[in-house]
C-alpha cells in the first residue's frame, strides 16, 4: 500500500503548473488593468477641468476678470489670498500636474483656455482635452492637443 506519511508538500511539477496558471491569469488581466487606470486618469482630468471652471467663475466674480494662469487660481506662498494667488484650487493643480495629466490655463480676449494633455501618452491617458469659458470640454484621441473643433466630451 501507499504510505501517506512519506509525502510532504508538493512535487515540482505541481508547483510549475500552479505558477503557469498564475502567469496566464496575469497576462490576461494586465492590459485590462492598464486601460482601467488610464480611463480613471482621463475622468480625473475632466473633473479637474470642471474644478478650474468653478474656480474661474469665483475668480471672475471676485476680481471682475478671469485668471490667466493656474498660479493665479492657486494658494499664496505666504500671506492672504489676492488676485495673483486667489487660493481657489489646490497646490497640486496650481502647479500644473495632477494624476498623470499636465494642465495649462491661458488668458484669451474676454475669457480663458484650459488644456490638459497626458504626461506620457498611452500611459497616463490616450486623450487630450480643451475647454474655455463656455465650459464645454472637447476631447481628442491622440497625442496632439485638443482644439475647439474636436468633438465634445461625453
Amino acid at each position: 500500500m501507499f504510505n501517506l506519511n512519506r509525502r510532504r508538500g508538493f512535487s515540482l511539477i505541481e508547483l510549475l503548473i500552479v505558477i503557469a496558471i498564475i502567469l496566464i491569469i496575469i497576462t490576461i488581466a494586465l492590459p485590462r488593468l492598464t486601460r482601467a487606470r488610464m480611463y480613471t486618469q482621463e475622468v480625473a482630468a475632466m473633473a479637474a477641468i470642471r474644478t478650474i471652471h468653478t474656480a474661474q467663475t469665483q475668480y471672475y466674480s471676485q476680481f471682475n476678470k478671469y485668471a490667466t494662469s493656474l498660479a493665479e487660481l492657486g494658494p499664496p506662498a505666504s500671506g492672504s489670498a489676492n488676485a495673483s494667488s486667489a487660493d481657489m484650487i489646490g497646490n497640486d493643480l496650481a502647479n500644473g500636474k495632477k494624476q498623470g495629466y499636465v494642465f495649462t490655463v491661458t488668458g484669451s480676449q474676454g475669457g480663458y483656455v484650459v488644456s490638459a494633455v497626458p504626461e506620457t501618452f498611452n500611459v497616463g491617458g490616450s486623450r487630450t482635452f480643451y475647454s474655455d469659458q463656455t465650459m464645454v470640454v472637447h476631447e481628442h484621441y491622440g497625442p496632439e492637443p485638443a482644439t475647439p473643433q474636436d468633438p465634445e466630451s461625453k
